[in-house]
């Protein structure tokens, strides 16, 4: 059974330079409210007369009476308990004699009698934390977080009898505590992963960096003691050692502002946040997800969008071996973008077939000659040897190509007004460079481009691979190819949750399957798990799968294309596979169908049915080399474009007006108009185009009360207004004609829409931008079919459009 799992897309983002509005649940992170309370309280006490700071101070001051071990001076005339706010407490004097020990209040207090009040009230600050922290000692039920809480309690009544200030000191050691700092990763993160982005799109990573960094600083880390039921010992002593230290530099500072205060991501490194990262991303998207419906339209996208994805790529990185983000000597530099491109071998010569470079790469032994048993073929173009090297094969080659050519068109039927042959290559011969398919930078790519260009691109840089590999039984495979199987096996146990582990283990480690994997920084990122059945004619494909922060590139498309191509290669032309529902729309797009033309009793008996997933199908063209076919097309368009120019520059005449009307003729026919026959006018075409227009007035009416309810209606929140360049990077380079229901409203007004039709082609617009922009799982691509179907349903009430 195969899964596809894709990415989410956005179209508008909150203006992330404000992360301090980005708040959790109280349970999560520190509470405001408490913070405003606490230092309400010693402004209070700094407020007091000084004999009432002295009373306050001399409740944790020790006797200065030679030989009393009392430690603090005990009003004798103690306020009720609970406290009245209708009675008045009277000021005690220096004289006033001390509950337990008999002593005057004076005599806890004499060393502070020529203390600045400044001093004073920098020790009645600690008073009040000390205060705090013996209420959170009676209240906390953890024993490891009580324990600290008493440590610093301690230490903070020891700092009022010395008049010190305090300092932590201990086996914890002085922060910062590891380095690179978490603050400094995610900064190298952001530089290393969109550091070739344009100053918008980057600053956009950057507000969202600054967003995850903020709610780090604020996160209530969970205890040792609730961390041990999910992990090993060994992680635990590591990770309470490090919440000891959290607790007494950042949490408790942070309501007791008598102790230095560090930021989290200031002094923790990398072992701290891989091991609270999963928590709290899985915490913050559902706390997200959760209050939805509260926030902004603005804020939406980034937090349920972009958001996500970023979390996703900085989770790469954070458990990746080889992330360059750790290095102490990271360099903003290193972007992935500079990759080294590999050397380019004799198979990516010109004239070569593109069906030759699937080449078996047989690994030998030590004498030199080939193991059979297992496979480990290297399809990718311009990273492998290929047999036809010399130039006299690559020239026959390319005119056995050539004659195929001219004897297919000696065979095709000659159609009336074709376009001549000379023609048509005189046009090829302005457009073989390739600069003309991508456009004038190669860095950049063109609107409308198609899914795989941007995985063909870094194929041909050597940014990624593309091997067909298998397990073996009878010989011991490789050791690459067995890290690679791995590898897969774990991302299709990651992005396909729903299958069991052993059951996606057996499969890819099975002999008689096969596996084509994308190989990217050495590392298996994507795959498709397939077991061919040669005699039949067809191919299950079993998994499908790409790491979700490396979708969105294309490099699903590219994957189903080497796979098509190695299958015409071995004359297998036939897929099935079983898609559940979230695979069901990337195989569609990828030319499966429900309808199989595979005869029934080819396959009976060889597949397994899986519950609750259908059967699609997808039949191969033998003559289609898919992983260049949508460069092909490409190719054909361009063709296509400058013969239409050829032909408009042969027809186009400037014909006289028409003056019959001038002599009272009211109407004549359509063909009866010179030049509208010899532009390709067909009386045809006016059938089905007789619909009445409608009174101005009236169609202004209908279409403010249509608009008024669009905007209204729940799912147009993310279609209200524009979109802002600056908040969804890449729209305006992939969107060429964006619209909205704004402009749309303003267009209303101005009596821009004369028919009814131009008004249904503009919302319409608005649905089919938001599809080409977010995948098919995003809030967005469902509001855009929700509110279609709303506008489908009015359009029928109001009779305007019989749809």
């Amino acid at each position: 059974m195969s899964s596809a799992s894709k990415g989410q897309g956005g179209t508008s983002t909150e203006n992330a330079s404000k992360p301090q509005n980005v708040q959790v649940s109280t349970g999560e992170m520190s509470r405001p409210n408490n913070l405003q309370r606490i230092q309400q309280k010693k402004n209070q006490v700094k407020s007091y007369p000084r004999n009432k700071k002295l009373e306050k101070l001399a409740v944790y001051s020790s006797c200065k009476h030679e030989a009393c071990k009392c430690n603090g001076w005990k009003n004798p005339n103690p306020p009720p308990t609970p406290p009245r706010m209708d009675l008045s407490q009277p000021l005690a004097t220096l004289t006033d004699p001390c509950r337990s020990c008999s002593h005057t209040l004076g005599a806890h207090v004499s060393h502070l009698e020529s203390t600045p009040e400044d001093e004073l009230n920098r020790l009645l600050g600690i008073v009040v934390d000390v205060e705090n922290l013996f209420m959170c000692v009676h209240k906390e039920e953890d024993a490891d977080t009580k324990q600290v809480y008493f440590y610093l309690f301690k230490l903070l009544r020891k700092c009022i009898l010395n008049m010190s200030k305090p300092s932590v000191e201990g086996p914890l050691g002085n922060p910062p505590f590891e380095k690179p700092s978490i603050a400094k990763g995610v900064t190298n993160f952001v530089a290393y992963k969109f550091g070739h982005l344009g100053q918008k799109e980057k600053q956009t990573m950057y507000d969202l960096a600054k967003m995850f960094l903020h709610c780090l600083n604020h996160w209530k880390l969970e205890t040792p003691t609730a961390r041990k039921q999910h992990s090993q010992s060994d992680d635990v002593s590591v990770y309470k050692v490090n919440y000891t230290r959290w607790l007494c530099y950042c949490h408790v500072p942070a309501f007791c502002d008598s102790l230095p205060r560090w930021e989290t991501t200031s002094i923790f490194g990398r072992t701290l946040l891989t091991s609270v990262f999963q928590t709290m991303m899985r915490q913050l998207l559902d706390k997200f997800r959760a209050e939805k419906e509260k926030m902004p339209p603005e804020r939406r996208t980034l937090v349920l969008t972009h958001f996500p994805r970023f979390l996703s790529m900085l989770e790469e990185e954070m458990y990746g071996q080889v992330s360059p983000i750790w290095d102490m000597d990271f360099t903003p530099g290193s972007t992935p973008t500079e990759s080294p491109q590999s050397t380019p071998t004799a198979s990516s010569a010109p004239g070569v077939s593109g069906l030759n470079q699937f080449q078996t790469n047989i690994t030998p032994t030590t004498n030199g000659t080939p193991e059979p048993g297992f496979t480990s073929i290297n399809i990718t173009p311009g990273l492998i040897s290929s047999k036809r090297t010399s130039r006299s094969e690559s020239g026959a080659e390319k005119r056995k190509l050539e004659e195929t050519f001219a004897l297919d068109d000696v065979k095709r039927k000659r159609v009336d007004g074709d376009v001549s042959t000379d023609t048509i290559m005189e046009i090829i011969s302005t457009i073989t460079d390739p600069d003309e398919m991508v456009g004038p930078e190669p860095s950049l790519l063109p609107a409308y481009a198609a899914r795989d260009e941007a995985a063909r691109l870094e194929e041909q840089r050597g940014i990624i691979e593309f091997h067909v590999i298998s397990n073996s039984l009878s010989r011991r495979p490789p050791k690459q190819t067995l890290l690679w199987l791995i590898g897969l096996q774990n991302v299709f146990s990651h992005q396909l949750p729903r299958m069991p582990k052993e059951y996606i283990t057996r499969l890819v480690f099975d002999p008689k399957h096969k596996c084509l994997c994308i190989v990217k920084d050495n590392r298996v990122i994507g795959g498709i798990c397939f077991r061919m059945f040669p005699t039949q004619g067809f191919t299950e494909i079993v998994f499908c799968a790409v790491t979700s922060n490396e979708q969105v590139k294309g490099y699903g498309t590219h994957l189903m294309n080497h796979l098509k191509d190695y299958h015409i290669q071995h004359n297998v032309l036939h897929f099935l596979t079983f898609a559940d529902e979230f695979a069901i729309g990337y195989f569609k797009k990828q030319g499966f169908s429900k309808d199989i033309t595979l005869p029934k009793a080819n396959y009976l008996g060889y597949t397994k049915d899986y519950e609750g997933a259908t059967l699609m199908g997808c039949e191969l063209n033998p003559r289609i080399q898919h992983t260049e076919f949508s460069k092909i097309i490409r190719k054909q368009k361009e063709i296509l474009k400058a013969l239409i120019e050829k032909k408009q520059e042969d027809v186009r005449k400037i014909h006289p007006g028409l003056t019959c009307f001038k002599d009272g003729v009211r109407q004549i026919p359509i063909e009866s108009i010179p030049g509208v026959l010899e532009a390709g006018w067909d009386p045809q075409m006016e059938i089905g185009l007789n619909e009445q227009p409608m009174d101005p007035e009236q169609l202004y009416t209908v279409l403010k009360k249509l608009v008024h309810e669009l905007k209204n209606n729940g799912s147009a929140w993310p279609f209200i207004k524009p979109v802002d360049k600056s908040e969804a990077p890449g729209y305006y380079d992939l969107i060429k004609y964006p619209m909205d229901l704004k402009t749309i409203q303003e267009r209303v007004k101005s009596r821009y829409y004369v028919h009814i039709r131009l008004f249904v082609a503009d919302i319409t617009r608005i649905f089919t931008n938001c599809r080409a922009y977010n995948e098919l799982d995003t809030e967005y691509y469902k509001c855009a079919n929700n509110l279609e179907r709303f506008f489908n349903q009015k359009v029928k009430e109001m009779g305007l459009i019989e749809r």
